[in-house]
């Protein structure tokens, strides 16, 4: 069994079944499995662990990729990257600001 192959194949049958560009579906994924973790773990957005697990899923994608078309392509895979994780980091780090905000204490005058 090619599970590369079988992997490409159902990504391939993802995109022609929805229509998406390979972009949009990144950041749906990205999104995706970051809310999922969310859900699943009961961590919250602002701690490391869900992005970090959106970052070993886009891993696991590009390294299936790679199995399958035999090297990487840098070019797709660094914006499959950027795509995928652009989203679940800002949320990442706009949580981590407002969190740091809150907890200043207010200045006295």
């Amino acid at each position: 069994m090619d599970i590369p192959a079988l992997y490409a194949q159902l990504i391939h049958e993802i995109g022609d079944g929805t229509g998406m560009a390979d972009s949009l579906l990144h950041v749906h994924a990205g999104m995706a499995v970051l809310l999922a973790t969310r859900v699943i773990t009961g961590r919250r957005l602002s701690t490391p662990v869900p992005l970090l697990v959106v970052a070993l899923a886009e891993f696991g994608n590009e390294l299936l990729d790679r199995l399958h078309y035999g090297s990487w392509r840098w070019g797709d895979t660094s914006l499959d990257i950027v795509n995928t994780m652009f989203w679940p980091t800002m949320l990442f780090v706009g949580l981590r600001v407002r969190n740091r905000l809150e907890r200043k204490p207010a200045a006295t005058e």
